[in-house]
């Protein structure tokens, strides 16, 4: 089973995420913002995909303040996860505000908050995964 890791600092957003993913995706969630273990769990190939938030308001790597975008730049550097899939998930969804995350952040895709299509949600990330929605 493949597992997605959400970087969510919104604890709802987790949860709703997590249930869309694992009822309809059937899938394996993983959740944190957490830096550390975020990095950790990428770099042993433990997660299959990440959902990363742009906007985490309290994640810190190494003493620094980091958002969404710096730590995706930071696992697009790193040989050792540069092809795990990344899949930003925000609320910014202003015109050119996806095209500026994406060239921005190296990250593989966009999806734009509130989720209002669960179906399209788990679909568009099951694609990244290699797999297609039945």
């Amino acid at each position: 089973m493949k597992t997605v890791l959400i970087v969510e600092d919104d604890p709802i957003n987790l949860r709703v995420f997590s249930k869309i993913l694992k009822k309809r995706g059937n899938l394996e969630v993983k959740g944190t913002e957490n830096v550390e273990e975020v990095m950790n769990a990428a770099q042993a190939r433990e997660v299959d995909i990440i959902l990363m938030d742009v906007s985490l308001a309290h994640s810190v790597y190494q003493g620094q303040a980091v958002d969404g975008i710096k730590i995706t730049q930071m696992l697009k550097a790193d040989p050792k996860t540069a092809d795990l899939p990344i899949i930003l998930v925000t609320a910014h969804a202003m015109e050119g505000d996806r095209e500026n995350f994406l060239k921005q952040s190296g990250a593989d895709g966009y999806i734009s908050k509130p989720v209002v299509d669960h179906h399209e949600f788990v679909a568009q990330i099951k694609r990244f995964l290699g797999e297609e929605e039945n």
